[in-house]
Order: structure tokens, then C-alpha cells, then sequence
């Protein structure tokens, strides 16, 4: 849609209840990589808010090098569009950088039903001798086998109980 239209919905541009179904739709857009946690559950939606007549969205991507920072930033335009916003501004926000301590508790329940172990601790705190625990069977008789996983953001480790391999969400 063109920059400039009018919203298309029963409230007027600057109503709060806007922002609060903006949200919502944002909690419907998945993270293209693992798509059973929302751009909201990931943290990454920094802000909404109405600004000169338009709904400006701040996103902060994972790390600035994110090959899918363009695809989530496309993703949550046309969900706002598709709901009927047609004044969205998506604006990128580098600093403050993302953490995964930005991670909702229900994102991190979402990874691990998923199969990948949620961040241990925090990313203000690093902890070296971090248990993660395994997402398929909750062992914590685990071992990372590489710091190198499927993404530049996992690592990957292997349960010492049930042998199966999983990603690990690295504290970042």
C-alpha cells in the first residue's frame, strides 16, 4: 500500500487499542529460522507507536549481519498491512544491540518444545560451566560438541542420556 492512506479499521490513527491489536499481529509473525517463536517472544520488536499519522515499528535484528532481517522486516509489514494498518514505517535499531535476555519465558518454553535448548543465564552474566538441559528428554547430561550450529546464534550439543544431537540457543 502507498505511504500516506488512511488506516483501515474502526479506530482513529493515534488510538491506543491500535497499538494493542499492532501487537497482536506482531505476536502472529514468526522468526523465518525458527518459526515457533513470534517476533514479540524473540524480543526483537522494540517499540510501536503512532508518530506523524503512521504506526512506526522499531525492530532490533538478532545481530546486525542477520541474513533474515530483511524477510522479518517484509513479514511485519504485510502482517500489519494484511490487518488492515496502512501507514507502517519499519524502522531497524541497532543499539542497544539484541540480547537473548530479550527472550520472553514463553519463547524460551516455545524453543524447547521445539527441540532447541533456550539460552542458559544471561548475556550480562556468561557462565562457563553452563548446564543446558536436553529438549527432547530434560537430561542435563549433556556436552557441547561445537560451538558451531545450525545458525551463527546456536551451538550444538548432544545428550549424554537419550544420544541425541540439539541445537543449543547460544547466550548472546
Amino acid at each position: 500500500m502507498p505511504t500516506g492512506d488512511l488506516i483501515a479499521s474502526d479506530q482513529p490513527a493515534g488510538d491506543p487499542k491500535e497499538i494493542d491489536r499492532a501487537w497482536q499481529v506482531l505476536d502472529l509473525v514468526m522468526d523465518p529460522e525458527v518459526p515457533v517463536i513470534s517476533l514479540t517472544d524473540l524480543g526483537i520488536v522494540r517499540e510501536v507507536e503512532w508518530r506523524a499519522g503512521q504506526l512506526r515499528v522499531v525492530l532490533t535484528p538478532t545481530y546486525s549481519g542477520c541474513p533474515a532481517t530483511e524477510h522479518i522486516e517484509k513479514s511485519a509489514l504485510s502482517a500489519l498491512t494484511d490487518a488492515g494498518f496502512t501507514q507502517v514505517q519499519i524502522e531497524q535499531q541497532l543499539a542497544p544491540a539484541w540480547t537473548t535476555d530479550w527472550i520472553s519465558e514463553r519463547g524460551r518454553e516455545r524453543l524447547k518444545a521445539y527441540g532447541i535448548a533456550p539460552p542458559v543465564g544471561s548475556a550480562a552474566k556468561p557462565s562457563l560451566d553452563k548446564i543446558v538441559e536436553c529438549p527432547l528428554c530434560s537430561s542435563t547430561n549433556t556436552k557441547e560438541i561445537t560451538e558451531f550450529g545450525s545458525t551463527a546464534c546456536k551451538a550444538l550439543y548432544q545428550c549424554n542420556d537419550c544420544l541425541e544431537p540439539f541445537d543449543y540457543f547460544k547466550c548472546i
